[in-house]
């Protein structure tokens, strides 16, 4: 595990995403700068409409800025061409989504070996570290279950061991437990709060949960697109 948590995985510098509706221009994100070093578990919150989702989707190269860069491991993100972004994304983020963006006909060991496959990660490295995680986020005897056998706890702990199983630089997620009972949101950000500390992962997490936001060790809030306050709980 690399300890040093003073390097710099993402830098947001003066950024902005203005959308047009019509005759009105809404500006989604205004001049915000904004980081996250390793081991960082961020929360990002405010309400609808507030910019967070926007920032998450600028950080992972989901979206582009109307103005300023984004920095992932101290390389700018816009300066990459598709194939190059796609590269990065692939190596070195995770995502989290909402609706777990699980394939329903693959397994959960398979959909968790999806992205080292495309890594070319050796099949027998995939099932090792597959294996591995599955037994880490408690799902172990569940290998060969598909997403429609598997209640949404266990799904959306499926997606979260795919986020992280070939050890990204960063974990991006999206309301991770907005469609999750309390009892089992609650296990989940048990599992991510593990993860960041065994493996150092830097997560940044979007949401409007509130125990997601007690439990982070930073909370960034936002309102109509800018940051208005920064704490650590």
């Amino acid at each position: 595990m690399n300890t040093n948590n003073n390097q710099l995985v993402v830098q947001c510098l003066d950024l902005s995403k203005t959308y047009t509706q019509g005759s009105i221009k809404v500006h989604a994100l205004d001049h915000v700068n904004f980081e996250a070093r390793q081991g960082d578990f961020i929360c990002l919150s405010g309400p609808s409409g507030s910019g967070k989702s926007t920032l998450l989707n600028m950080i992972g190269g989901l979206d582009t800025p109307s103005d300023g860069e984004v920095f992932i491991d101290n390389e700018e993100i816009d300066e990459l061409n598709k194939s190059e972004l796609a590269d990065m994304r692939l190596k070195k983020i995770g995502f989290v989504f909402q609706a777990y963006n699980l394939i329903p006909v693959l397994t959960a060991q398979e959909n968790i070996e999806m992205v080292m496959q495309m890594q070319g990660i050796s099949k027998k490295e995939r099932n090792l570290k597959s294996s591995a995680i599955l037994q880490e986020v408690g799902l172990e005897g569940m290998e060969k279950r598909k997403p429609p056998e598997l209640s949404g706890g266990q799904q959306q702990r499926v997606a979260v061991a795919r986020a992280i199983v070939s050890n990204p630089s960063l974990v991006l997620a999206d309301e991770p437990t907005a469609n999750l009972d309390s009892v089992t949101a609650n296990k989940l950000i048990d599992l991510m709060l593990t993860m960041n500390e065994v493996h150092n992962t830097t997560f940044i997490i979007s949401t409007h949960d509130p125990m997601i936001m007690q439990r982070a060790k930073t909370l960034v809030k936002l309102h109509d697109g800018k940051i208005i306050e920064t704490t650590k709980p």
